[in-house]
Order: C-alpha cells, then sequence, then structure tokens
C-alpha cells in the first residue's frame, strides 16, 4: 500500500433524487422516491428526506408508498442521469487519467497518477476543489473519501455522507477500522454478518483477534484469507481505468405474471432483440446465450447456450434464446425474463446455424426510448394505427405550447397534470389537461444548472465553504452543517431489473385532477386551473437540517457538524 491517502473515492449523494430535486424547484426539501412505480417496482434511490422515513434503496415501492405516503414517487430518467455523470466524469478525468467508474455516480481516482497529490495535504485541496466544481457544475453534492487504499477510500467516502469529506492518514486505518461493524468490509453481507455474529465476531478488531485459519475454518479458504487481509487494513488494488465488459443482457420484470407460454416466447424474442442493440451499439459480439427465469414463486431458473464463434446476428440470438425457453418449465407463470450474451469479442464469426431461417441481413428491431408521451397504437395489416390513449410517466419532462415547459405530476383517468417549473425558477403552477391535448407535447430535460457567460471560469470559488474542517485521529473531514445519513443500501435496486429495463410502470392519479404519484402539494380541477406554491427564489437544500453532532480531535482545527 502507498504512505500517501491519493486515492480518491467519490460518491454522489443520492443521486438520481438529488437530480430530480434539482430540476425540479417544488420538490426542493421534499421527500422525493425514484424507482418503479408498478405493483412490483422496486426503489432505485430515495432522497434524504424520504430516508426519515425509512425508505431506502432496494425497497419494494409498496413498502415505501407505505413508510412515506406523502413522498414524491418518480420514474427514473436515465438520459438526464447520463448527461449529469458524463459531467461529473469529465471533472475526474481532469484530475487524473485513472479514474475507475464503478456506476453513474461513483468511481475512484487515482490522484498520484495525475500529479496533482503527493501527500495528505495536496490530496485534501484536490477533494475539496473536486467537491465544489462539482457543485458548481451539476448543482449537486459528492461525498469524498481519500485513503492509500480503494478499500478504505469508499469506507471513508460514506463516512463523508451526505455532501462532506474524509481523509484517512496512513499509519491510522487499524485504529479507525478496529470499532466498525464487520458489515463495513466489502463482501460482508447479511449472511456472512451473521455467521460472525454467531462466532462472536462483530467488529472489525474482533475479526483481526480471530486470526486468519480460524477465519479460514468459519468462512472457506477465498473468503477467510481475504477479509482477514481487509480487517488489517491491507489492499494492494490499483485504480483500473478500463473495465472489460464480461456480459451485456436486459431483462424485464412484469406488473402481472405471464401465464400464456405464447406470449412469454414473443418477450423472449423481444429481450433478444434489445440485447443484440445494446451489444452492436457496444461494438461487441458474444459466444454464449444466456436466459434468466424467475416464476411466480421466486424461483431463478439460467440457462446457457455457447455457440461456436461469437455472433451479434440477432436471428441467432432469438433461435438460441428460444431453444433456451423450451427446456424451462413456465407453468404457473412468470413474473421476469432476462436474456444474456457473455463470451464477448470485439469480431464476428458469420453463419453459425444454417437453421437461422432470417438471413443475415436482417435488420434488428431497434430499441426506442420510451418517450413520456408515446403514442400507444395497434397496427394492423394495411390498417392506419389506431390512436389510443398517451400515457405520461410521472416526473418527466413535457412543453405545453401555451405555458412552456413543464414536469408530468400524475396522469389517471383521462388527465394528466402537469407543474410547469424549470430548475432555475421558483416553484411553479400546477394544471390538469386531458391526456390527448396536442398542445401537450414530450420534451428533453433542462439542464440542471444554467449557462451563464459571467460565471465561465469561475471553478471553484468558495470551496469548501458548505461545511467546515475537522480532525479526529488519523482523519481529517470537511463536510456539511447537517443531514441525514445515506444508506448503505444499493443505489440501483430492482427485482434482478438491469437499468431501464427494471419493471418500471405509470401511476394513475385519482380523481380528474391527476393529482398524480408525484405526491407534492398540488390544486387540481377539470378546469386545469391549478394552485400556485410559493417558494423562495434560491434552491433550497435537499438534506433536510439536524440536528449536527460535533466531532473534535488534536488536529487543532475546531470542531464541524456530522449526520
Amino acid at each position: 500500500m502507498r504512505n500517501a491517502p491519493t486515492i480518491l473515492h467519490l460518491d454522489m449523494d443520492a443521486f438520481y433524487a438529488s437530480a430530480e430535486q434539482a430540476a425540479k424547484p417544488s420538490l426542493r426539501g421534499k421527500a422525493v422516491v425514484v424507482g418503479g412505480l408498478g405493483p412490483r417496482g422496486v426503489v432505485a434511490t430515495a432522497s434524504y428526506e424520504a430516508r426519515v422515513f425509512g425508505v431506502h434503496s432496494a425497497m419494494p415501492m409498496a413498502q415505501a408508498r407505505r413508510l412515506a405516503p406523502n413522498a414524491a414517487y418518480l420514474v427514473p430518467r436515465f438520459g438526464l442521469y447520463r448527461e449529469v455523470s458524463e459531467q461529473v466524469m469529465g471533472l475526474l478525468r481532469g484530475l487524473s487519467p485513472l479514474v475507475e467508474p464503478l456506476s453513474l455516480d461513483e468511481a475512484f481516482v487515482d490522484l498520484e497518477a495525475g500529479e496533482v497529490a503527493w501527500d495528505a495535504e495536496s490530496a485534501r485541496l484536490a477533494g475539496v476543489k473536486l467537491r465544489a466544481d462539482i457543485r458548481t457544475v451539476t448543482g449537486l453534492t459528492g461525498s469524498v473519501g481519500l485513503a492509500a487504499s480503494k478499500m478504505l477510500a469508499k469506507i471513508a467516502s460514506e463516512e463523508a455522507k451526505p455532501d462532506g469529506l474524509v481523509l484517512i492518514e496512513p499509519g491510522t486505518e487499524r485504529a479507525m477500522l478496529g470499532p466498525m461493524s464487520v458489515r463495513t468490509l466489502p463482501g460482508v453481507g447479511p449472511a456472512t454478518g451473521d455467521h460472525l455474529r454467531r462466532a462472536g465476531i462483530t467488529t472489525v478488531e474482533e475479526l483481526a483477534e480471530a486470526g486468519e485459519d480460524e477465519l479460514v475454518r468459519l468462512l472457506g479458504k477465498a473468503h477467510g484469507h481475504a477479509l482477514y487481509a481487509m480487517a488489517l487494513a491491507r489492499d494492494e488494488r490499483p485504480v483500473v481505468a478500463e473495465r472489460e465488459a464480461k456480459s451485456v443482457s436486459v431483462e424485464d420484470t412484469y406488473d402481472v405474471d405471464i401465464h400464456d407460454r405464447t406470449r412469454v416466447g414473443m418477450e423472449v424474442q423481444r429481450l433478444a432483440d434489445r440485447c443484440v442493440q445494446r451489444l452492436r451499439g457496444a461494438g461487441l459480439s458474444g459466444r454464449t446465450i444466456v436466459l434468466k427465469v424467475r416464476r411466480y414463486d421466486f424461483s431463478t431458473l439460467t440457462r446457457s447456450e455457447t455457440l461456436r464463434g461469437p455472433t451479434d446476428d440477432p436471428a441467432v440470438v432469438r433461435e438460441a434464446a428460444a431453444r433456451l425457453l423450451d427446456s424451462v418449465d413456465t407453468t404457473g407463470g412468470v413474473r421476469l425474463l432476462g436474456v444474456g450474451v457473455s463470451g464477448l469479442a470485439d469480431y464476428t464469426q458469420e453463419d453459425l446455424f444454417a437453421q437461422a431461417h432470417v438471413g443475415a441481413g436482417e435488420p434488428v428491431a431497434q430499441e426506442q426510448p420510451e418517450a413520456v408521451g408515446a403514442v400507444v397504437a395497434d397496427e394492423a395489416a394495411g390498417e392506419e394505427p389506431a390512436v389510443a390513449e398517451r400515457h405520461w410517466r410521472a416526473g418527466h419532462d413535457v412543453r405545453h405550447a401555451e405555458y412552456g415547459h413543464g414536469w408530468v405530476q400524475g396522469s389517471g383517468l383521462g388527465r394528466v397534470t402537469v407543474r410547469f417549473e424549470t430548475p432555475c425558477s421558483v416553484p411553479g403552477r400546477v394544471r390538469t389537461f386531458r391526456t390527448d391535448d396536442p398542445n401537450l407535447e414530450p420534451a428533453d430535460p433542462l439542464p440542471l444548472v444554467a449557462r451563464r457567460p459571467e460565471a465561465a471560469g469561475a471553478g471553484a470559488s468558495g470551496a469548501g465553504a458548505s461545511g467546515g474542517e475537522a480532525s479526529r485521529p488519523g482523519v481529517g473531514a470537511v463536510g456539511s452543517s447537517g443531514g441525514a445519513g445515506e444508506s448503505s443500501a444499493g443505489r440501483e435496486g430492482s427485482e434482478g431489473g438491469t437499468d431501464e429495463s427494471s419493471g418500471v410502470g405509470d401511476a394513475a392519479a385519482s380523481g380528474t385532477g391527476g393529482s398524480g404519484s408525484a405526491g407534492v402539494p398540488a390544486g387540481s380541477g377539470a378546469d386545469g386551473a391549478g394552485s400556485e406554491v410559493v417558494g423562495p427564489e434560491g434552491q433550497a437544500s435537499s438534506v433536510p437540517a439536524r440536528r449536527p453532532k460535533s466531532w473534535s480531535g488534536s488536529g487543532g482545527r475546531g470542531a464541524t457538524s456530522r449526520p
């Protein structure tokens, strides 16, 4: 391990929910839950205000609604999240050529490789500037951990949440880790944690004292050795800029179990086409086709078939997936289906199967983005499609010819409720329209931060102003003055779902006013007059104020507020 805390771990705070709050002034300071809104939807991210009620990532949405019935429930907008993520990753790559993204909102950075940090003080300054730059560019906050290893940097960023910075001085790692729960260490989940607890091991210090031989006896050779090394704060893993993809897959969770075998087959074919599109989009091909089926009783079956060579032919993938489905009993119903390709390569081998009835030149069925106001139509051969009611997804952007830009607060019973506001406006008015109103159409998300010419080059002025500094033995902290702690649960939870492909449905609003799934104060009425919510001109904090807990240390830098 290196002797300077020059590995940085960045984790954006409640990323999806914070982005929604930044885009929607009326939701700032309120409980926001982002995820699938269908009967089997799962929470992807909950704002800190929602976490006060016990809502957390990977929780069933129905349970979240019971805990926080007045929260705003929104469908994810992955296009917006990717755009903001690219801005954040661009800032990280400005620090170092070695940036290892873990997800849209999380990454490791080797500051030493970028020659921007060589000791604790320079690393701390780099972290402070990064946080300020992120706030300036995106309007969002991120927590930063600095340490001499990846494991410790990630633990430090968790300690820094929300909107803080924690630096672990080399040489103090054991003292810092000792009193922490064994669940703090990577790879220790509920099952392993319970197993260790029954053996009388609950803290990292007790884990180290147990010894390597005892851990191998309890957990097996590989896990025992790895866990003992982590308990001693040993982690030699480097920051890797490019991580090779191992597989490409898509899957859907269905609101209602599918019992019809024909429809199951059609869904598998559709998933195969979507998988091939992603495969080609990444410039890859693959040899192994994988089918995943979760049945009505939650039992999950996986079947795979390895081809003679890599392919990106949709006909080949469809036929392989269909053969795999033939070996699965779907009696009783199916709640989730998925198709994936592994054994990836950057070339293809043509004509793998003569039984592919469709020629190699057959076009792939394009996976069209799900528009906010997509029109549902049944196209009969030789007939014009019948136009059905448009569906508007809660939280997505729209534009009205008269009232301008807004977002869907809810829809149902032939009505859609829209709040007209932008990231830089005050909380806006709510109006209700017919779902087929010709003046209402889907719109692209607006930038979270207005691009002002005078702001160009402002950079990170006032860096670190959002919080004070503090130190405790071996740990330096720069943090915000308050806020609820972040759940350690995953941020993109779904019942086996992959990003957009999880079961995400529209929520119906009750009444003609369309109060909607967003659950925010809204006047409604058939005439669409709505009501106005008055708020401050500036952005309210997305983190609820709580009484701070003071930390003090021997570093002589005073105290800071910690969540």
